[in-house]
């Protein structure tokens, strides 16, 4: 049982799953192992869009340290620089990504999610860098990822303090894209999942790459590489279709190429 579940449909969305509820879908290592294959499948296989989620009606509550000694704390994954490639696998995919998120989303989980494009929360969905209340250190990646989220300062209070955060708190401080009522989260992530993965795929690849860097980028830098990445796209069949559908007065039919 590797606890993660994939699943491609007629639309091209894979639909990552982290299956284990019996501990809120908590990664050991051969998930966090399982998670990283799933996220190098989608960007070699032609997916367009990529939903990850979890089972049970959670997110994910982290690391698995449930088999921790009491005496001598061993950490559960394999090495961190294996948590690092599965973080960074996700943070290059090239196609958009979304997070659906009840229940919990902490520690690695939190990061997780926050390494995803766009998130849709429920309601009931609670937050917490919870690093700090088992003695360790921020990691899959929230050390970059929240500053630039949050602002520094932020970011200090979320990791230090390590307290909880509802939907609602987190939306406000620009965690998450949108909170609905638990009944409305599957609709409200298919809803933005199919609108991912109609889209022009190359064109939203580049421009998630493009937000990326911006923030280690000059202004010059970053005009230079919108040019380059433009020109990419007037030689992609969907930039052609956009461009005819815009003179036909009708929505365009990306077709990811």
């Amino acid at each position: 049982m590797t606890g993660v579940i994939e699943e491609r449909d007629d639309r091209d969305v894979v639909t990552i799953t982290l299956d284990r509820p019996h501990v809120k879908n908590a990664l050991d290592a051969e998930a966090f192992l399982a998670l990283g294959d799933a996220l190098r499948a989608a960007a070699r296989d032609g997916a367009r869009a990529v939903l990850l989620t979890g089972a049970g009606g959670n997110f994910c509550s982290g690391a698995d340290l449930s088999t921790q000694s009491e005496d001598r704390p061993v950490h559960p994954i394999v090495g961190m620089r294996e948590v690092g490639r599965t973080v960074m696998a996700l943070h290059h995919l090239p196609i958009p990504t979304l997070a659906k998120v009840d229940g919990v989303a902490v520690g690695a989980g939190l990061n997780l999610a926050l390494g995803c494009d766009l998130i849709v929360a429920s309601s009931r969905a609670r937050f917490c860098e919870i690093f700090a209340r088992r003695g360790l250190t921020i990691d899959g990646g929230g050390s970059w990822l929240l500053p630039r989220l949050i602002g520094l300062h932020r970011a200090k209070e979320l990791a230090l303090l390590a307290e909880i955060l509802s939907a609602e708190e987190a939306a406000s401080l620009g965690l998450v894209n949108r909170v609905v009522p638990a009944e409305e989260l599957d609709h409200m992530a298919d809803e933005w999942v199919s609108r991912l993965a109609s889209g022009p795929t190359l064109a939203l690849g580049m421009t998630k790459n493009l937000l990326n860097q911006a923030a280690g980028l000059t202004m010059a830098e970053a005009v230079e590489a919108e040019a380059v990445a433009q020109s990419v796209n007037f030689a992609t069949q969907d930039t052609t279709e956009g461009f005819r559908a815009f003179l036909e007065k009708r929505d365009p039919d990306f077709l990811g190429r």
